[in-house]
Order: structure tokens, then C-alpha cells, then sequence
């Protein structure tokens, strides 16, 4: 059988970011052994729960948008992008049934703040804008070692690289993690400036790892992304489903 991951289309708006950074959220996972079930971002919730029930996990991708700060009871800044209200409303679909099922959920970038809202934490509009720190957080796409991250002993990013407790990685994103979501765990911080750079569900069972920084971009180059997403093809290949009696709405 084949092993499926669930990608929603990263934008609703710009066709073009799609056409530059889909493919390689595609590619990566192809790579590491599966196949990608992309979501269209304008498909109604019936059509998304068919073509969910025929994947084994799922990758939250980056945006050029920002969420809704509503969504964490702040009031938008002028600084904080606009929201893409059919992007949060697949990735919300999306992440229900991958905690309803415990599928493995790797989220990078706009899709680990997506998946922290949903946890029902909060983000920092503008890191500059916060004063939260002086290291350029988005030095551009071309730059693939922008600053270091440090990961947490006994995390399941230490697991996945397990060498070394710090590596440099790129970085693309004005927005951050300002309180992790619930049962979600900082795992990785900027050192620099205490920036939160990845999170994880607090489960052995559960594989779920939001990171800020984009793996995929460097798949080719860096054996720390690769086996970010070997580690999540592996889970998902484990993955069982579970029964309906054990369902629990954000296990």
C-alpha cells in the first residue's frame, strides 16, 4: 500500500508562492518515501474528509500570511500580514482528524504557528515590532544558514539528530510562538534571543513537530532536514487507525 501525506496548498491568494514553494514540500516527501495528497484550499469540507481518510499523515506548510490574530485574542498589529481564512479553515480540518486519529503531523513555518493557535496558544505579531530581538529572522530564502537553533535534551528532534544539540538553520518568518498551544512543548530556541523555533506534542505515541524554519529548502544539502522527514514518513508508516471508541477531539 502506499503511504499518503496531506499537504493543503499553501496560499489561496498567490498562485505564484504556491507554484515556488509547493514542489518542494512534494519533493521532500517523495524523497523520504511517500507519496503527497495535495488539498485544494477552495474544496468543500466533505471532498477534504474523503480524500483525508485515504492519507497516513499530514505536513502543514508556510504561508506569505499571517493568522488571524482574533483567532488568539489580540487585535492585529499593522505589521501582521493578512489572514487567509480558506488556508485556516483546511488546516483546521486537517489538523482535527490527525489528533482525532493521532496521525503523524509535521508543521513548518506558518503551519507550526497554524497548529499552536489550534492548540490554542499564542504568537507574536512582529518580532520586531515586539522588540523580542535584534537577529534577522527573514534574511531571504537564498541565505540557508541564517542562525542557530538549539535543540531540548529528550526531544524527538534530539532523537532525529542526535550528534549534535545545535545547528544552523534557515530562516524565513517576522512572525513567532509568543506561548506554546496546549500539551505542546518548546523543543528548539533561537539562542541568540530566546526565539521559539520548535514545538512538540508532549506524547511518545504521537508524532507532532512544528518547526519554524523550512526543512524542505535544504533537503538536498542538510542531513539534519532529511531526516526530519525521514523521521515523519517513518511515523506515518507506523501509524495505526485507531478505533472509534478511542477518538478524543485534540487528544
Amino acid at each position: 500500500m502506499s503511504l499518503h501525506i496531506a499537504i493543503p496548498e499553501p496560499t489561496s491568494q498567490d498562485p505564484a508562492y504556491n507554484q515556488r514553494a509547493l514542489p518542494q514540500y512534494i519533493a521532500a516527501i517523495q524523497s523520504a518515501g511517500a507519496l503527497a495528497s495535495v488539498v485544494p484550499l477552495h474544496e468543500r469540507p466533505d471532498r477534504v474528509a474523503r480524500l483525508l481518510a485515504g492519507v497516513q499523515g499530514v505536513l502543514l506548510p508556510g504561508s506569505g500570511y499571517d493568522l488571524d490574530p482574533e483567532a488568539y485574542g489580540e487585535t492585529r498589529i499593522p505589521a501582521c500580514n493578512d489572514p487567509d481564512p480558506d488556508r485556516a479553515a483546511v488546516d483546521e480540518l486537517l489538523l482535527q482528524d490527525a489528533f482525532n486519529l493521532r496521525k503523524p503531523i509535521l508543521a513548518i513555518c506558518y503551519g507550526a504557528q497554524a497548529m499552536n493557535v489550534w492548540r490554542n496558544g499564542s504568537l507574536v505579531q512582529d518580532l520586531r515590532a515586539d522588540g523580542k530581538t535584534a537577529v534577522n529572522h527573514r534574511p531571504g530564502r537564498e541565505v540557508t544558514e541564517a542562525h542557530a537553533v538549539q535543540i531540548a535534551a529528550g526531544s524527538r528532534l534530539a532523537a532525529i539528530a542526535p550528534e549534535s544539540p545545535e545547528f544552523q538553520v534557515n530562516s524565513s518568518h517576522h512572525q513567532a510562538l509568543r506561548v506554546p498551544g496546549d500539551n505542546l512543548r518548546i523543543t528548539a530556541v533561537c539562542p541568540a534571543d530566546g526565539v521559539i523555533e520548535a514545538v512538540e506534542l508532549d506524547s511518545a505515541e504521537h508524532f507532532v513537530v512544528g518547526v519554524q524554519w523550512h526543512p524542505e529548502r535544504t533537503y538536498a544539502s542538510s542531513p539534519f532536514s532529511r531526516a526530519i522527514f525521514s523521521a515523519f514518513v517513518r511515523a506515518a508508516a507506523a501509524w495505526q487507525p485507531r478505533r472509534a471508541e478511542q477518538t478524543l477531539t485534540r487528544a
